[in-house]
């Protein structure tokens, strides 16, 4: 498919001459904002910075993706199927594990240094100009706007990383809204409140859709819809199809994608675009009940792609953030889980592999900086697991450093001493680098598995290990 609508270039009006600053000052700059103050539901800083650039966020087609868990694959799932319509996509993703470029992406490639350094320089100098004092949030997601306007994307997913109503990206306008899921262990009237704070985005003639499973966050969300005179989709039902253990894990991520890649190209592209016969999200019109000889004779000769074989054949994994390192020996499995219901979709997946391959040797390296982690909730979690498999956890500290991951850290002793107290087989670790050096001599080479989750600053550590700089 191929998108005939043209968009209008931003323009550079907040650029102001100043000190051109190279990437690695760049990167430093941006550490240091984020400790600067993002409580502001009003969206003052951002709103400032929007205007310097012409309200490059209206000139946009958005889709906004956020959720409690599975934004990133959601996002890189409705990526990919709008691609395979022919459209161009941009995509910001969060949080970044080893650099800020993670964040951009242009139809699946990261943006360059150059390009990063050239962007963030117009944005920052424009920021001096203001005299503003911006959260990294603020610049890095006005860089995406920037970057996907002069790409002349035809639409960009854009992942909120805040449920509290202050995420920059909520300037924008979004054609859709999506919800992967809210989940919240304290209060139905946090859960509420969450939900009023994702969707008040929403205006009229924005579709919503989600793939929560409670009920009752489906109707707060369906009545906030209404109220806003937004376009309440059905709720997500049925899973994708990906290949196992994938489906089970991942299929409700996968199918919130589909819905949204079909909400955009049939109700948002229909005017603008050429339709092509293989495409996989537009059912186009043909006749009732049984097919012709002719037809069944069309459809051997040329066989169509179906949405099935596209599940199929789609990774199921997110490089660098969901990864199975089966190459490696033992397997190592990475997962950035850092919440009680992500860290329950994780057991899941290892038992499912174990079901799939024996596993003989399993060690879990944690490390966490959430502040709001349910610790009772999670000891729970792992006991149970451990009924049903065996193997050992090692705790450790995440590596200090600026950015999104957070510079606290679980007191690696006491989380410890709580894992025994309930028969599980825990030791601590003062850094992931003696933590995994400990896993390594505990599992099978051939046949064992280390996970390592909790904190995506601990995959970070793994990939640093590796010697990786960037992913």
């Amino acid at each position: 498919m191929k998108n005939l609508s043209t968009h209008k270039q931003s323009t550079s009006k907040g650029v102001v001459p100043g000190k051109r600053y190279s990437y690695h000052e760049l990167v430093e700059y941006l550490d240091g904002c984020w400790l600067n103050d993002r409580k502001d539901s009003s969206l003052s800083c951002m709103k400032k910075l929007d205007k310097a650039f012409d309200n490059v966020s209206k000139k946009i087609d958005t889709i906004l993706v956020t959720g409690t868990n599975g934004k990133s694959l959601t996002t890189y799932f409705t990526t990919r199927l709008l691609q395979q319509e022919g459209l161009s996509v941009g995509s910001l993703y969060a949080p970044h594990l080893l650099t800020y470029n993670e964040r951009f992406v242009y139809n699946n490639e990261t943006i360059s240094n150059k390009q990063f350094a050239d962007i963030g320089n117009e944005v920052v100098h424009t920021v001096e100009a203001l005299d503003l004092k911006p959260h990294a949030l603020d610049i890095l997601t006005t860089m995406a706007f920037l970057y996907f306007s002069r790409q002349r994307v035809d639409v960009a997913l854009l992942e909120l990383t805040d449920l509290h109503g202050t995420d920059p990206a909520l300037i924008s306008k979004p054609k859709i809204s999506a919800i992967t899921r809210i989940t919240n262990f304290e209060t139905e009237e946090n859960s509420e409140q969450t939900i009023k704070n994702v969707l008040s985005v929403v205006s009229p003639n924005t579709h919503v859709v989600s793939a929560d499973q409670s009920k009752i966050n489906l109707n707060v969300m369906e009545k906030i819809t209404a109220e806003k005179k937004g376009i309440w989709a059905m709720p997500i039902r049925k899973l994708a199809p990906l290949a196992y253990p994938f489906e089970q894990l991942h299929g409700r991520s996968a199918a919130l994608a589909e819905r949204v890649a079909q909400l955009y190209v049939n109700t948002f592209l229909a005017n603008d675009t050429v339709i092509i016969a293989n495409s996989l999200l537009i059912k186009q019109k043909g006749q009732r009940g049984r097919p012709t000889l002719e037809a069944k004779r069309k459809s051997e000769l040329h066989p169509q792609r179906t949405i099935e074989e596209f599940w199929k054949e789609v990774t199921s994994l997110l490089p660098g953030r969901f990864q199975l390192l089966d190459k490696e020996k033992p397997t190592v499995l990475l997962d950035t889980a850092s919440n009680v219901d992500a860290m329950e979709n994780l057991l899941l997946g290892i038992r499912l592999l174990h079901y799939r391959c024996p596993i003989k040797g399993l060690v879990l390296i944690l490390a966490n900086s959430n502040e709001r982690m349910q610790m009772a909730e999670f000891v729970k979690q792992l006991r149970y697991f451990f009924k049903k498999m065996s193997g050992s956890v090692i705790v450790c500290s995440v590596s200090g450093q600026a950015g999104p991951h957070g510079s606290a850290s679980w007191d690696q002793e006491k989380v410890t001493n709580d894992l025994k107290s309930m028969k599980i087989k825990a030791r601590s670790a003062k850094s992931f680098q003696e933590a995994f050096e400990l896993a390594s001599k505990t599992v099978d080479d051939r046949n064992g598995l280390i996970v390592v989750a909790g904190s995506s600053a601990l995959v970070a550590d793994y990939w640093r290990s590796k010697g990786m700089k960037r992913l």
